[in-house]
């Protein structure tokens, strides 16, 4: 083992030439790192952000759709290099458990896709989903998509027949599962 000896080490006094020259060798050293940060770093892999959705500063129209009675204003909009644009919905939350967006985040994406295409003319090839932990999703919009999500807008318009899809997810904390015949299925699943 080695043992220091000696002074203990001790600032100049303030004032000092000594400590105005620390002081400016420390700030140098600051804004020599500073630089090299900025020199180093990765440049931005994100294409340019056309609008945010930002109400109170003014920020992205409301898309909509009379055709399909949709509308909606994704999180931003980006411009390809070739002039397409791209919606981005960024979801605080962390990437599902499987590894993919859950459904309901896809047809969302697909819906700000069908408005970009309706309200401005532009094909987007792709809607980018982004969750709180940095993962991202790029959702490829064509004829897949555009099937997905009129499916889901049809779902959305047929009336509802009473009909019941219970799981143990939505029944756990339902606040109607004393008197609801679909709970008895999930507690016979068990």
């Amino acid at each position: 083992m080695v043992a220091l000896t000696g002074p203990p080490l001790a600032l100049p006094p303030i004032g000092s030439p000594l400590f105005l020259v620390e002081v400016a060798l420390l700030v140098v050293g600051l804004v020599a790192a500073w630089a090299l940060y900025r020199a180093l770093r990765p440049p931005l892999r994100y294409n340019p952000v056309v609008a945010v959705d930002l109400a109170s500063k003014g920020g992205m129209p409301l898309l909509s759709s009379s055709r399909y009675r949709l509308r909606g204003r994704p999180d931003e909009l980006r411009r390809l290099e070739d002039g397409r644009m791209v919606p981005v919905e960024i979801k605080s939350g962390r990437t599902p458990r499987q590894g993919s967006p859950y459904p309901s985040h896809r047809v969302q994406l697909l819906a700000y896709c069908l408005l970009i295409e309706e309200n401005l003319g532009t094909v987007p090839p792709y809607g980018l989903l982004i969750y709180g932990d940095g993962t991202e999703f790029r959702v490829p919009w064509g004829a897949a998509g555009r099937a997905e999500v009129l499916d889901a807008i049809a779902s959305w318009r047929r009336p509802y027949r009473g009909e019941m899809d219970p799981s143990p997810g939505k029944c756990a904390h339902c606040a109607f599962r004393p008197i609801c015949p679909g709970a008895a299925v999930v507690r016979g699943s068990r």
